[in-house]
């Protein structure tokens, strides 16, 4: 009964430590799969669901109830506009990363070397706060080929009318029939001969728009050439509320000031002058005979308009322009924080040893820093074969096509109007193929890095 009772009362055999550790362990993972689990649900939701339904759609046709193999893949490389999308692609690829990042590192080299550098900083990075689509408002505005709407334009067509001038009447055309011939080249001319004085009448000129300067030009009108003398008055054939006779200058109507006239004889150009503040013009030297009074055309060029920074041949650099403005910062703070980890006693033994500051920045700054520089060009490489808000949203319809990428066309093909979703599904899959080898280099690289 007693040697019983003992071996009732006897503790079980203590657990071996590795049998031990290995429950741990299992506990630890099943805990650590339970909180994992709900953003692995989230993530096969929202990415590799419309991955795998995007790769077994792109083998449909438009419908989504036939199946047609690969004609899709075959399509996609016999369309103008997708061999479009994918050149635009490129382009972005090629272009905007390198960009991005050359500016980067010059920026957060130069920032080093400014007192408000935090500041600085702060103002560059401030566009990543903007999304992609009011970025993409902003410079559609900006871009905008009127000069009263666009800041672009109108800062090139202040620059051009300042170096070139600019025409004052380019609405301005002479009245039929009263003696103005219009000529090939857009300018008019009649004929005179000295000791006469002409009227020129022109219309089409606004009274509002007249220079603040204009004067009457009936007197000018009324005086007489002197001998020897060629003279006359240009002036708008358009009385203020009606009245008024067509080809004879009345009271009231006004001089056209700064125009430019010529006495033309023999096809060369004898004279030159320019009109008063009431339209007159005088040409007090001329040999006796017949001439040819002509205003050029340069009298009636139309304004300049600016740069059609939304036309088929600058669409896509004035696209990447506004990419541009967003992630230079983002590219300058990275490569920053890049530059701050460098050993300082390499640069300053470079000073001392008597390099300048260009031998330091490109043989000592620059391939210390080529792992972040390549990290930054690849992240760029990714986000720019995705880029779709900026494209869409700043090409004109019109020249959508010349401007478009694989994100954007992919989209158009789908629902913009194609309705053709199984292409749309294999525009989807290029992309995609496009996009993880670079996204597989980069975590190589952080892998390494760890290491």
């Amino acid at each position: 009964m007693t040697a019983t009772l003992v071996k009732e009362t006897n503790p079980p055999p203590p657990v071996a430590l590795p049998e031990r550790a290995r429950r741990l362990r299992r506990r630890g993972r099943i805990i650590a799969l339970l909180f994992v689990l709900p953003a692995l649900l989230l993530l096969g939701a929202l990415v590799v669901y419309p991955v795998l339904f995007s790769v077994g759609r792109s083998f449909f046709d438009a419908s989504g109830t036939r199946f047609v193999g690969g004609e899709n893949y075959s399509e996609m490389f016999r369309d103008p506009a997708t061999l479009k999308a994918v050149r635009n692609t490129a382009i972005w690829v090629v272009v905007a990363p390198a960009l991005l990042t050359g500016l980067g590192l010059i920026l957060a080299v130069l920032v080093e070397k400014v007192r408000w550098a935090t500041a600085f900083k702060l103002l560059l990075f401030m566009p990543m706060a903007v999304s992609f689509l009011a970025a993409g408002i902003i410079f559609r505005l900006a871009y905008d080929e009127d000069p009263d709407k666009g800041v672009l334009n109108a800062a090139v067509v202040s620059v051009h009318d300042a170096i070139k001038g600019t025409s004052a009447y380019p609405t301005a055309r002479g009245r039929e029939g009263q003696g103005l011939t219009k000529s090939a080249d857009g300018s008019y001319r009649t004929s005179a001969s000295t000791g006469e004085s002409v009227t020129l009448g022109l219309v089409g000129v606004p009274p509002k728009e007249l220079p603040a300067d204009a004067e009457p030009a009936y007197r000018a009108a009324a005086r007489e050439a002197a001998p020897g003398e060629l003279s006359g008055v240009v002036y708008l054939d358009f009385t203020p509320g009606g009245g008024g006779k067509q080809g004879k200058v009345d009271r009231r109507e006004s001089g056209l000031p700064e125009i430019t006239v010529e006495a033309v004889r023999n096809g060369r150009t004898a004279a030159t002058t320019t009109t008063g503040s009431d339209g007159s013009f005088r040409f007090p030297e001329l040999a006796d005979g017949a001439y040819e009074i002509r205003l050029p055309a340069s009298n009636f060029a139309a304004p300049y308009e600016g740069i059609s920074w939304l036309g088929p041949v600058l669409v896509t650099p004035a696209i990447i322009g506004a990419y541009l403005w967003i992630w230079t910062g983002f590219a300058m703070v990275l490569i920053g924080a890049g530059l701050a980890t460098l050993p300082r006693d390499a640069l300053e033994a470079a000073r001392m040893d008597g390099a300048n500051e260009w031998q330091i920045f490109r043989k000592i700054t620059v391939p210390l820093l080529a792992p972040v520089l390549t990290v930054v060009f690849v992240t760029l490489v990714i986000n720019v074969m995705k880029v779709f808000d900026l494209v869409y949203i700043i090409a004109p319809g019109p020249v959508q096509e010349d401007a478009t990428v694989l994100a954007t066309q992919m989209w158009l093909v789908s629902f913009g109007g194609g309705n053709n979703q199984g292409l749309g599904s294999a525009l989807g899959v290029l992309l995609l193929l496009l996009v993880v080898p670079a996204m597989v280099f980069n975590l190589r690289r952080f892998r390494r890095s760890q290491r």
